[in-house]
This record gives C-alpha cells, structure tokens and sequence, in this order.
C-alpha cells in the first residue's frame, strides 16, 4: 500500500511538471487519506497540464455514498484495468500525485513501526494515480483520486509487501494523456522503481496521528537493527 506520504514548496513542484509557478500552498509532512491533495492532469481544453485539487480516497461516479471511496486511497497494478471501481478512470482518468517522500509501516522485528522513503537527494517525484468525478445529493462534482501500487522493489521488500508507482519524469506525458489507451503498454509503466536512488529510516510515532502535520514526522531515528538491515543493501 502507500501510506501518508509528504510534499515540499510549490516552486520545486511546479518545475518538476514542466508548468508555470503554481498558487503557493504550505508544504505536508502527514497527508492522510480522505484529506485534500494537489494532483496534476491533462486539460483538453487547454492542451496544458493542470494543477486540480482532489480528495484523496476514489469515489466512483456510482457509488451511493461518498464514504465509498475512504478504502480506495490505493489501486493494485495487477488489477487496475478490471476492478470495476478502478477500470473507467484507468483508460480515461489518469493523474500525476506529487510527493517528495512516504511513509510505511514496518510490521515486524526489533525495527518495526513507521519508515520514511525518499529520494536521497530530496528530489520531488510523483506518483501514479487516477481520479474520477463523483455528484452530491446536491449535485457538486467531487473530484477524486487515488494512487497505484505495485510489487516492492529491493529497499521496499524488508518493509512491506507493496509499494506506490512512482513514474519517470519521461513517462509523465504518456500517462496522463487521456488518448493513450493501451493497456498492455499502461501497465509496463506500473513497475516498482529504481531502488538505489531512493533511502529508507525508521522515523518517531509522532506521524501515526494524522493529526500531527509537522516537519517533525520526517526526523530520522537510528537504531542498530535499521543499520543491519541496510548494511546487506
């Protein structure tokens, strides 16, 4: 799965999509499921990329309820183009999520508890993700998102048995352009990422309350395991 994640200063995200300076908005350091998130798609109309905020937490257009989507923060890769709640926006409605790191959670050993991964030279990235529109009883649109998972890579392995797809900045256009609908070649670009250009440390507990926005949740905390287990990397 991909847990709360994290995402810096507009200035730094806006250049890594290639669009002009975005409307300043306070860096995340807990972003929780059903919270709002900056995403980045394709305007037809413009034939520009689009900063869109969206709940994060899919809400298919059928569902009966918004509470629908606060299990759908994550899509499977493997499934992607058949789950029906996932399969209409997976050919139509793709999006880029922007982050600069993630957090997990590392169920066993002396090591257990959150983990936080990013770049090791801090870099923004962003993450694969789809969204949908779904109507109130009042008839507003909601927008939506949610990001896609796939199979741990080398440094995700010892810490959980998924992992976000992060996207090569060379694969950004491809993904979100709306016309581009084969399957088989949509999923080739749901493959984990490269592990030697990512870190992984064990951070405090302060991040499992959602309530806890601060820069605080990303502070490295070292113990002997953590070091043993990196050191076979």
């Amino acid at each position: 799965m991909c847990g709360p994640f994290t995402y810096g200063d507009a200035t730094s995200l806006a250049a890594l999509f290639e669009m002009p300076a975005w409307s300043e908005f306070p860096p995340r350091h807990n972003v929780a499921p059903t919270q709002g998130v900056p995403t980045v798609r394709w305007n037809k109309e413009t034939a520009a990329r689009e900063l869109r905020w969206m709940r994060w937490g899919l809400v298919p257009s059928w569902a009966k309820d918004v509470r629908f989507g606060d299990r759908l923060f994550n899509a499977r890769a493997e499934t992607v183009a058949t789950k029906p709640a996932f399969r209409k926006a997976f050919r139509e409605r793709r999006c880029l999520i922007p982050a600069d790191g993630f957090y997990e959670w590392k169920r066993r050993g002396k090591d257990g508890g959150p983990w936080y991964i990013r770049r090791k030279d801090q870099a923004p990235f962003a993450f694969a993700g789809l969204w949908e529109v779904w109507r109130t009883p009042l008839d507003d649109p909601l927008e939506s998102c949610t990001i896609v998972t796939t199979t741990p890579n080398a440094l995700m392995q010892p810490i959980h048995h998924r992992a976000p797809v992060i996207l090569d900045r060379a694969d950004f256009s491809h993904w979100l352009d709306p016309e581009f609908r084969d399957p088989a070649a949509l999923k080739h670009l749901l493959v984990p990422w490269a592990p030697e250009e990512f870190e992984a440390f064990s951070v405090g507990e302060l991040v499992n309350s959602a309530r806890n926005d601060v820069d605080a949740c990303r502070i490295e905390q070292h113990s002997p395991a953590q070091v043993a287990l990196f050191d076979d990397r």
